[in-house]
């Protein structure tokens, strides 16, 4: 399994690449322009090296707010649109109970408690289900 390592860049979010599986470890806050350069980023990464996966760390994030809950759910949306698939782990208890009192709940994001189970949700194939969404075999 090869490893590629970004580059830190200043108000950039590192993602490292663990064969087929781009990993970005969220640290403090983000803001909407680090917001917009990771997404932009991941995008054009999954196109260029055709990863099947995005694992989002949040353990390092302490506080949320809706634009991260929004910032979360587009980024999966983006992936699955470019055919990988997102899965947030690492969230703190407090951290999702903050989201679901803010009304966001997302039902089509998947999570973990840790980044290796995320990476083992990752490894699962694929089945559709009669309703035509995704499901675990």
């Amino acid at each position: 399994m090869s490893e590629h390592f970004a580059r830190p860049v200043a108000g950039h979010v590192p993602v490292l690449r663990l064969g087929d599986v781009l990993l970005v470890t969220l640290q403090g806050d983000l803001h909407d322009s680090m917001a917009s350069q990771l997404q932009q980023d991941l995008a054009e990464t999954i196109a260029a090296s055709r990863v099947t996966g995005v694992v989002i760390d949040i353990s390092g994030v302490e506080i949320v707010d809706s634009f991260l809950g929004r910032v979360l759910a587009e980024t999966a949306a983006q992936t699955e649109l470019l055919a990988a698939r997102t899965v947030v782990a690492g969230m703190r208890p407090a951290v999702a109970i903050t989201l679901v009192e803010l009304g966001l709940t997302f039902p089509e994001l998947r999570t973990a408690l840790t980044t290796e189970a995320a990476l083992e949700l990752l490894a699962q194939p694929i089945v559709a289900n009669r309703y035509g969404g995704e499901g675990r075999p």
